[in-house]
């Protein structure tokens, strides 16, 4: 279990993300769509077209983080 430090935002990406994008397309969308810093330390979540992959784009003072499911 990973337990996130207070105060962390998580976020749901609305609609449907192509999960061909790695970290470097995924922090894009969030800094153009969501005009927020992807290495904040927020949570990012998006998911595929079906429904049944997600990524979640996560920086921590560890590093990036970018977990496949």
């Amino acid at each position: 279990m990973i337990s996130l430090p207070a105060g962390t935002r998580i976020w749901i990406a609305a609609g449907v993300t192509d999960m061909r994008c790695g970290f470097q397309g995924l922090a894009a969308k969030v800094q153009t769509a969501l005009e927020e810093n992807p290495l904040a330390g927020n949570v990012y979540i998006f998911r595929g077209r079906r429904g049944d992959l997600v990524k979640i784009l996560w920086a921590t003072e560890d590093g990036i983080w970018l977990l496949a499911n």
